[in-house]
């Protein structure tokens, strides 16, 4: 499958989605979640990017961002996704006597065929950008990160679901992670 050429226009907002490596599980799990949002927020202080929305789900997450420069959401994805490879499996490995950790672990090696220098892959290679470029547009990416939960059926009502920017903007809930309001 070709890939295509990504386009990002300074001053828009990006919602990026995605996936872990077979679509695995991890973020089941509380501990993996908030390793997520620590190294989340972390990256954010370091690179100052604005963080309008987010939702991190069992097996995937999608973020509403805004870059500047605007190309540099790659650069913030791959970190993003190499630090939480690391700890997810730091973590998984060092509790490998555990059931559910040697299946995650099983699901996550690799193929034989696979030359790489690892064992393991915890995300897809790819993500895949959106341009927001209009009120309308981040409304409607807010709301669908927000009903991602309750559409999955983890939770009955967004407000149910803590790793998520709904917190924020309807219970001004800033304990897991504060928003950058879009003016």
């Amino acid at each position: 499958m070709p890939f295509r050429k990504r386009h990002y226009h300074p001053g828009h907002l990006q919602f990026v989605t995605t996936s872990t490596y077979r679509r695995a599980k991890l973020f089941a799990s509380d501990h993996f979640r908030g390793d997520f949002v620590e190294v989340l927020r972390r990256l954010r202080q370091e690179t100052g990017f604005r963080l309008i929305g987010w939702v991190l789900m069992p097996e995937h997450f999608h973020l509403l961002i805004k870059c500047e420069p605007a190309d540099s959401i790659s650069s913030i994805l791959q970190e993003l996704k190499r630090q939480t490879a690391f700890r997810v499996l730091k973590g998984l490995q060092e509790n490998g006597q555990y059931p559910w950790c040697q299946q995650m672990l099983a699901r996550l090696t690799l193929p034989a065929t696979v030359h790489d220098e690892s064992c393991y892959r915890v995300w897809q290679r790819r993500f895949y950008p959106f341009n927001v470029y209009s009120e309308r547009k981040r409304l409607e990416k807010l709301n669908y990160m927000h009903g991602n939960p309750v559409k999955r059926g983890l939770v009955s009502s967004p407000d149910q679901w803590p790793w998520s920017s709904f917190r924020f903007y309807y219970l001004n809930d800033s304990s897991i992670l504060s928003m950058d309001r879009f003016i």
